[in-house]
């Protein structure tokens, strides 16, 4: 049996011969690849957010040296075995001024939910290196941890002092020379000062006259005098002292938060719950896992965050049933809530003791503030 006949020969089907339209959407194809490839490649002027890492307030942390500790920690006082998790949330940033996402990674992270695609302006000011921003959110986590110690020890009915303390002078400064820095401003014109906000009303309504204040130099107190100088900031003529504050408190226990490579103020408030947990008999949390996030000042208040879509979907992660999210925030909330999360608003490290105490003992969660149109 013949496989095949060398004397048969077999005439090919002739070509078929492109159209104008097919050769005219070839090109259009391979330029458009060309034109992706070439795109993908160029610099981009955005950033992406995503949901980082999760850490338990009542768990433990990594120590610089390696080692595992409290994450909170306190000294001078009781304290009590915690249960379940305080979560607080992180954001992470995709991309720097140095290294911008591509055009891939961008088009990809629009159709995650979790991820959000901000303009690089928002997240690294123009003229500020990573290294700068890094500088400025290690200052402000040192900042909230002082603030949530201050609000929870308040809270408890710890005695807590404010301490407003001379930190720098600006150029042409009226206080230089009599100020210095580390000094302590306990009073001025006889009213306490207890936050830069106090002595900014105490300055304007001198109009211009002599400060008297009393201050704190190195454990002893003297009275100095300080003439502010009218400075035009954007327009508008200002009294000035010359002068940057740094707030700080004076606590009857010690309180240490461990927490390495974490940045910025928005885990104010979750270290407060955290600090009050430790310092409670009771579970406030109830052994339940609740995530939020948010500032807090010394007084309790709760202020607004940034990335707060992704760290939502960082406590579906973490099996969180449960979210504190500021109340300022709440516009960028609704709508964006991740199944199986339930949002409760809240302006006050009170309203978020009302909501752990809901939780703890089973009460009326539906009167409570959520976040709604």
């Amino acid at each position: 049996m013949a496989l095949f006949d060398e004397n048969v020969s077999v005439t090919p089907a002739p070509r078929r011969r492109m159209t104008r339209g097919m050769l005219a959407g070839v090109w259009a194809l391979t330029i458009a690849m060309v034109v992706l490839l070439v795109i993908s490649f160029l610099p981009t002027s955005y950033v992406i957010q995503r949901p980082g890492p999760v850490y338990n307030t009542l768990g433990a942390a990594t120590a610089a040296d390696g080692t595992e500790v409290p994450l909170i920690s306190v000294e001078g006082a009781e304290t009590f075995e915690t249960d379940g998790a305080l979560d607080l949330l992180t954001v992470q940033v995709v991309g720097n001024r140095e290294r911008t996402p591509s055009w891939f990674e961008l088009a990809t992270a629009w159709f995650d939910p979790s991820r959000a695609v901000v303009p690089i302006d928002s997240v690294f000011p123009d003229g500020q290196t990573t290294e700068d921003r890094n500088e400025e959110s290690a200052a402000l986590m040192i900042d909230s941890q002082k603030e949530a110690t201050a609000a929870a020890l308040t809270e408890l009915g710890y005695d807590v002092v404010p301490r407003v303390t001379v930190y720098s002078f600006v150029d042409d400064s009226a206080a230089a020379g009599i100020l210095e820095e580390g000094d302590v401003i306990v009073s001025a014109n006889g009213t306490p000062v207890t936050d830069a906000a106090g002595l900014r009303e105490i300055v304007n309504a001198g109009d211009g006259a002599p400060i008297e204040m009393v201050i704190d130099r190195d454990g002893t107190t003297q009275t100095v005098s300080v003439t502010p100088k009218e400075t035009e900031i954007d327009g508008e003529t200002t009294l000035l002292l010359g002068i940057t504050l740094l707030h700080d408190y004076e606590f009857p226990i010690d309180v240490t938060i461990q927490l390495n490579n974490v940045g910025g103020p928005s885990a104010g408030m979750m270290f407060a719950l955290g600090i009050m947990d430790v310092l409670t008999p009771d579970q406030l949390n109830g052994g339940e896992i609740i995530a939020g996030t948010g500032t807090i000042d010394g007084t309790g208040v709760v202020g607004p965050i940034g990335g707060i879509r992704q760290k939502m979907w960082g406590a579906v992660r973490e099996n969180a049933a449960w979210f504190l999210a500021p109340e300022a925030n709440c516009d960028e909330v609704v709508g964006y809530v991740p199944d199986d999360l339930r949002v409760f608003s809240v302006a006050t490290l009170d309203d978020a003791l009302a909501v752990l105490e809901a939780i703890r003992e089973d009460g009326d969660l539906d009167a409570l503030p959520t976040c709604s149109t």
